[in-house]
């Protein structure tokens, strides 16, 4: 009988084999599959997260070295003036312009034409679902993408180019407005507790509007006083006719008695 002949090796499932200990932490090598995919974890993931890092980062810098500017505060009386939204809207702004996407096709415009925009950008990775990823080989979603990119920034240079930005730099510019507190209406206008709702200096706030360069007359003023007008109610003023009058003068001449 020769040596080892008949005899039989048989591995225990209980010692962890000296190779799995080495490689199991290891990602495998995903470039000898067709369409040299990569692992999700950490490789693709990192990447993300390091171009995103990068965004924010350069975000953040815009964001301090220009500092979003500050307007008035919001007058709902006020008819004339133009609203801008934000710089990432702008090209719905733009598009809201043309004659087919307002009006009477403002449906088409706001929900039709957006919605099918981003719902071909949702079903991209459905429409097209092939291994490629050079973007050449992907024609319906680099075609989706691309067609999407040049529209937002074709509606967002024309929204830019065709703002008149200095009058909307002057209808929102802040008033400075210092009113005379040593005056008797505002005496009349601090014991009515106007000050709650309308400001300290006739600013207005969350709860009252504005009551300098109103516009209004002594006699509207004394009528909105007595009756309200809008979020406003009436019967709020307890004083006397004399008290109503100087309280009507001093907002007519935007915190003064009398006209500078």
């Amino acid at each position: 009988m020769h040596r080892g002949k008949g005899m039989k090796f048989v591995g225990d499932s209980r010692v962890v084999a000296p190779e799995y200990r080495k490689k199991q932490n290891i990602p495998k090598d995903y470039s000898e599959y067709p369409g040299k995919t990569e692992a999700f974890w950490p490789n693709f993931l990192l990447k993300e997260w390091m171009v995103g890092a990068v965004f924010l980062m350069g975000y953040l810098c815009l964001t301090i070295a220009h500092p979003a500017p500050l307007e008035r505060m919001a007058d709902p009386t006020d008819a004339g003036y133009i609203p801008l939204p934000d710089w990432y809207f702008l090209f719905m702004y733009q598009l809201l312009k043309y004659p087919y996407a307002a009006g009477d096709y403002t449906v088409l415009g706001t929900v039709v034409m957006p919605g099918l925009a981003f719902g071909a950008l949702m079903l991209a990775p459905w429409l097209d679902r092939g291994p490629e990823r050079r973007p050449t080989k992907r024609p319906i979603a680099s075609g989706l993408m691309l067609l999407a990119v040049i529209a937002t920034i074709y509606l967002t240079w024309e929204s830019v180019d065709q703002h008149d930005w200095e009058a909307a730099a002057q209808q929102g510019a802040i008033i400075e407005h210092e009113i005379d507190q040593d005056a008797q209406g505002y005496e009349i206008y601090a014991a009515q507790s106007c000050i709650g709702c309308h400001g300290n200096q006739m600013e207005g706030g969350s709860a009252g509007y504005a009551l300098v360069e109103t516009g209004l007359s002594v006699e509207e003023i004394k009528e909105i006083v007595i009756n309200g007008r809008g979020a406003m109610p009436g019967g709020m003023f307890d004083g006397t006719e004399e008290e109503l009058e100087i309280l009507a003068q001093y907002i007519a001449n935007d915190g003064n008695d009398s006209e500078q």
